[in-house]
């Protein structure tokens, strides 16, 4: 297995060391380390960050190949600093059953980029009827800990409360997509004056805070343990505020394209910022923002969603809702919070990495930086400043919101238990230390 000197790194942002990684893991931590290895890496103004755990990726695969795979969306993960990805359940077939999770499961063990932890639906088919084989795909060789019918709603509360109490058993989570389906109706971006001013249906504020009360009311009842998906709203925040003053075992997540873009750029027409949910208001980005600061606000998830360019270039009334972010989320996550002073690189690690683990109940990522731990490390340039090129992606779709912007940093390397699946910057090809 290749052995690691990265030296002269700033851990977290602070003073310079070096790293002996070796085996797997960090062997050495010190100044001037006197040890040979295979390669040494001068990472002079590079920080170093625990690998980056993301809870909320759309892999694609099985069925919408055309989109992604679990080969070209983990090499887009390991490309954004990422060592584990949650792949959400929406494939096609659904991932509600153990065959389908453990197939999600073996593809990522092939590709060896990052881990891959599959998603179980809650019911059969996404489609909010019958529950899914919980425990067969628990069980599995997958292990599935975390549960969601993301991209719909889990909007009857009998099948919610089922599946928080299963949760509970087995001491996993439950990630809803809240979304009142009723309320959303039709729905193409955020209710608002920019809505109205373009004749689009509006998609209120209050079809997500409404399904985020009643679960946290759900949880209160059950002692499970709710995970909210982006959450999008002022509002949403204040609930989960509230639950969490509380004592409720409730977490929830933020995408970047949440924490940086608002609905007035649904005004140019293109498709590529029709998202579920919506783009809201900068009164909403500023709340998210400052509930990412001060942890009422626990991780940040991608949401990752590829599409292939006819679903996005198209009028937009039909077009699908997503974009991908796996390889820019660090770096709008460094503008929108680091740059603006709301938060320090430790808090970056907390919450891209260690929380994100945590609730995932992941327990060989999102580990300290320090001797004896899995060398699952990012290597960043935060000095770097760049324009996003989504042609240098190594997702296999192209739709990105931030095509053309400026943002800073890139991930110099990402190392998978000692093994670098990206190196100066570019994907590595794995062999045996995979």
């Amino acid at each position: 297995m290749t052995t690691y000197l990265i030296r002269h790194a700033q851990i977290l942002g602070g003073a310079p060391q070096d790293l002996f990684l070796a085996e797997g893991v960090i062997q050495q931590i010190g100044t001037d380390l006197a040890v040979e290895a295979d390669v040494e890496i001068d990472a002079r103004g590079l920080l170093v960050l625990p690998g980056l755990v993301d809870l909320h990726t759309h892999l694609r695969q099985p069925g919408k190949e055309e989109a992604e795979t679990v080969l070209t969306g983990t090499q887009a993960a390991a490309m954004g600093g990422f060592t584990a990805v949650h792949a959400m359940a929406n494939t096609t077939p659904t991932a509600d059953t153990a065959e389908v999770v453990e197939q999600v499961h073996r593809l990522a063990l092939e590709a060896g980029y990052c881990d891959v932890h599959p998603v179980g639906a809650v019911t059969v088919g996404l489609e909010g009827k019958e529950a899914a084989d919980w425990d067969g795909m628990h069980r599995s060789a997958a292990a599935v800990r975390v549960f969601s019918d993301d991209g719909k709603c889990v909007d009857d509360a009998v099948m919610m409360r089922a599946a928080l109490e299963y949760a509970k058993s087995i001491d996993g989570v439950v990630a809803q997509h809240a979304q009142e389906p009723r309320l959303t109706e039709g729905a193409q971006m955020n209710e608002g004056l920019v809505s109205a001013e373009l004749g689009l249906p509006g998609w209120p504020a209050v079809a997500e805070e409404a399904v985020i009360a009643r679960d946290v009311a759900l949880a209160a009842s059950t002692g499970g343990r709710l995970h909210v998906c982006h959450l999008s709203t002022k509002g949403s925040v204040e609930i989960v505020r509230w639950a969490k003053a509380r004592g409720l075992d409730v977490t929830a997540e933020v995408t970047p394209h949440h924490l940086l873009l608002t609905d007035e750029l649904v005004r140019t027409g293109d498709a590529v910022y029709k998202v579920n949910p919506p783009l809201r208001t900068e009164e909403d980005v500023l709340a998210l923002r400052a509930a990412l600061a001060d942890g009422t606000i626990d991780a940040v998830g991608t949401d990752h969603a590829p599409h292939p360019e006819a679903d996005k270039t198209c009028a937009w009334a039909v077009a699908a809702m997503g974009m991908v972010g796996l390889e820019t989320a660090l770096s709008v996550v460094q503008q929108t919070m680091v740059d603006t002073g709301l938060m320090n690189w430790q808090g970056v690690a907390d919450r891209m990495s260690h929380r994100p683990a945590r609730i995932g109940r992941l327990t060989g990522q999102g580990r300290p930086i320090s001797v004896g731990e899995p060398a699952n490390l990012v290597l960043f340039d935060p000095a770097y400043r760049g324009t996003v090129t989504p042609d240098a992606f190594a997702t296999r779709s192209r739709n990105t919101p931030f095509k053309g912007l400026d943002l800073p940093g890139k991930v110099h390397a990402t190392f998978l238990r000692g093994t670098a699946t990206v190196l100066a910057g570019a994907l590595t090809e794995l062999g045996e230390d995979a």
